[in-house]
């Protein structure tokens, strides 16, 4: 019945895992939709005053036809840009419509399993364990071996390429030392990033006018002003500290002045933006901060992890079998939560061997008897040591 039970598939449980899976699809569809609709409001609105403009000169005896004929062709070119792009949109729906339909039936197939032993999902492990290596190689900048490993798998629509390799050219942008990119970025998710109260945009700008300060060039500090008045000081209310520092950094050039000032023109403030940009983006679209793999290898080992397992009197031959006690894992799985257990699956009347090996007294009287010993003698069931009963010492657990 135990076996049973223990291999009994819940599908909802890996749902968890896997909700990424489906939720990004749903974001990106989100933003392409805006995308559409800011493109028709923004060509109806300048179609609109054109078309009042060409029908009020129509109307005026004084008015030049080949001007009325200008402002024709300037509504149907307009017309025609808008078609364009809502092509790309309506393509770009079609082809997340496309992910989310199978990465529903790639889920879906758990639900027709009824045991961990069943064949069917085996494969379907397989097929998560290629998805989490992918998003494990996009998320640390080798775009280049997650393609062809999606592709060699034949998993292309499980997983996110295009997303992530967008999210790292411009990662790598702002570690070269260039915002223009992140600041394309922010500028189409404007609303979002405001919703979310995200400080990505300022710190952009600020970077921007740090580097106009550190030429001490007079154009470039008049330019700095300038920019401070257009893009810093209307988040003097939402970051008040950092608008200080603004104020204060024109009476600091580069090495000179405290520390505080001192730091912003370290050069490691562009792997912080990068860092801070790779947050956003993730927070944006609903992605954990973390590679999937590192979460599933989490969870797997806290599930394994007893105080045991980081001993300093844990015996060498438990290293074979547990994972956690192995010398590849052993420290990955030290800042792990120990495993929680409902349900005890720990023998009655424990008792503890020398050695360090503890069994239930009940196993051990049965494997001495079948091993052929006297009365009163154990016998280790892994190592076959053999113990008088008196130098066992009964274990309770607490």
């Amino acid at each position: 019945m135990a076996d049973h039970i223990t291999s009994k598939l819940n599908p909802d449980s890996h749902l968890i895992l896997d909700q990424p899976l489906l939720r990004l699809p749903f974001e990106l569809l989100r933003k392409n939709f805006k995308v559409a609709h800011l493109n028709v409001e923004k060509e109806s609105t300048a179609l609109k005053s054109t078309l009042r403009e060409t029908a009020n000169a129509s109307l005026n005896a004084n008015a030049s036809p080949d001007d009325v004929l200008k402002n024709v062709d300037s509504m149907i070119a307009r017309m025609r840009g808008l078609k364009r792009k809502l092509t790309a949109c309506s393509e770009e729906e079609n082809r997340l419509h496309q992910q989310s339909q199978s990465r529903i039936r790639h889920l879906g197939e758990l639900y027709g399993m009824q045991s961990l032993d069943d064949v069917k999902y085996e494969e379907w492990s397989r097929t998560r364990l290629d998805r989490l290596l992918v998003d494990y190689l996009l998320r640390y900048g080798y775009k280049e071996s997650a393609a062809e490993l999606a592709q060699e798998k034949g998993i292309g629509e499980l997983v996110d390429v295009e997303t992530f390799v967008q999210m790292s050219r411009i990662s790598e942008s702002l570690r070269g030392g260039r915002v223009t990119e992140a600041l394309a970025w922010c500028n189409e998710n404007k609303k979002d990033l405001r919703r979310m109260e995200s400080k990505l945009e300022f710190t952009l700008r600020f970077q921007q006018y740090i580097e106009m300060i550190r030429t001490q060039d007079e154009q470039k500090l008049l330019n700095a002003i300038s920019h401070a008045k257009k893009y810093l000081l209307p988040f003097k209310d939402t970051f008040p500290g950092e608008i200080q520092q603004v104020y204060g950094l024109l009476a600091f050039p580069p090495g000179v002045g405290p520390d505080p000032y001192a730091e912003l023109y370290s050069d490691s403030r562009w792997s912080d933006l990068s860092n801070l940009f790779m947050h956003t983006h993730n927070s944006l679209l609903s992605l954990p901060p973390v590679p999937l793999l590192h979460i599933a290898l989490s969870a797997g080992l806290s599930a394994l992890k007893t105080p045991s397992c980081h001993s300093l009197h844990t015996p060498s031959s438990t290293a074979s079998i547990c994972p956690i006690c192995s010398t590849e894992l052993n420290d990955l799985a030290r800042p792990l939560p120990y495993a929680h257990h409902t349900n005890s699956h720990v023998d009655n009347d424990l008792k503890l061997l020398p050695n360090g090996c503890a069994y239930g007294k009940g196993r051990l009287e049965e494997y001495a008897r079948k091993a052929g010993l006297e009365t009163g003698w154990y016998k280790d069931l892994r190592s076959g040591e053999v113990y008088r009963c008196e130098e066992a010492t009964t274990v309770y657990i607490t």
